[in-house]
């Protein structure tokens, strides 16, 4: 009972005390970095009763500068003065304590000047559909690019930002999923626009066809006449089960140039140099189409 009426004794009692903050900036302009070498940490004397006291000793005290109005731009630096403090002491301490003295008188904020750079967002992102089911277009990031800011010695060395590592299986529906930015450990010093991306996708049923498309022979001299079979070949697709019946054999073109023949060969080589948008693939299975030269 005497060490609970002690304590609260104690408690009651007024202090006069000098404890160190630490500071911490808050809305430091983008284009700016504040130097590690700045003032980390200040001096105040407080006036108080024990229980008023209690906060300061259970926690880390800070100490929050706004740099948008509690300093001073200078060539160099930011000035901070401690009258800014004593000008709004109920504010940081309340009512409840009495500001003795800050030290020291200013604080100077040492800073360089930020690079903001636009940089694209790479996409480290594997997906395995289901059975039945792909995308026409690959995968969008939302978004595509993102600002690094920060000392022009690191920002100048960054030229994209990669995703985390994802692996997505048996999709079959749309895709919308973010993903975290991967940031290097190096670039501490580094602030980015944006911590993650959302990577989207439109996930559609998926079929096979097959369609008879005409041959083509480009680049035959004036004075030879050339005969070829087959006059059509067949292409093989795979594309969205919407798209299916809008394709027809104008969607492609397949040629055989007679540029390419060497001597004495007998066959011209097909090649597949249109395909519409509206598939994912395309190929032709047949390599050799034979030809002869009319006297």
């Amino acid at each position: 009972m005497s060490l609970i009426i002690l304590i609260f004794s104690k408690l009651s009692k007024e202090y006069t005390n000098t404890i160190p903050f630490k500071i911490k900036k808050v809305n430091v302009p983008q284009e700016y970095v504040i130097l590690k070498d700045s003032n980390a940490t200040i001096n105040i004397t407080l006036k108080a009763y024990g229980f008023n006291w209690l906060k300061y000793y259970i926690s880390n005290p800070e100490l929050t500068i706004d740099f948008k109005k509690d300093v001073v731009k200078k060539m160099s630096y930011f000035v901070w003065d401690k009258a800014t403090v004593f000008s709004h002491s109920d504010e940081y301490f309340g009512s409840q304590v009495t500001l003795i003295n800050v030290s020291p008188n200013e604080l100077h904020f040492k800073y360089d000047t930020n690079l903001v750079k636009t940089v694209p967002v790479i996409g480290q992102v594997a997906i395995n559909f289901k059975p039945g089911y792909d995308m026409i277009n690959p995968y969008k990031i939302e978004p595509d690019s993102i600002d690094v800011i920060g000392p022009k010695a690191l920002v100048s060395k960054i030229e994209l930002v990669k995703t985390d590592s994802i692996v997505l299986n048996n999709v079959n529906s749309d895709i919308s999923r973010l993903v975290q930015l991967k940031k290097p450990s190096d670039n501490k010093g580094v602030i980015y626009s944006k911590n993650q991306v959302n990577i989207k996708g439109r996930v559609e049923r998926f079929t096979e066809g097959t369609l008879k498309v005409p041959i083509n022979i480009i680049n035959v001299p004036k004075d030879i006449k050339v005969k070829y079979f087959p006059k059509e070949i067949n292409v093989v697709y795979y594309t969205s089960l919407k798209s299916y019946s809008d394709i027809s054999a104008k969607d492609f073109k397949v040629i055989c140039d007679f540029n390419h023949v060497s001597n004495n060969q007998s066959f011209l080589l097909p090649e597949l140099i249109k395909i519409t948008d509206k598939v994912k693939t395309a190929k032709i299975n047949q390599q050799h189409i034979e030809f002869i030269i009319e006297e």
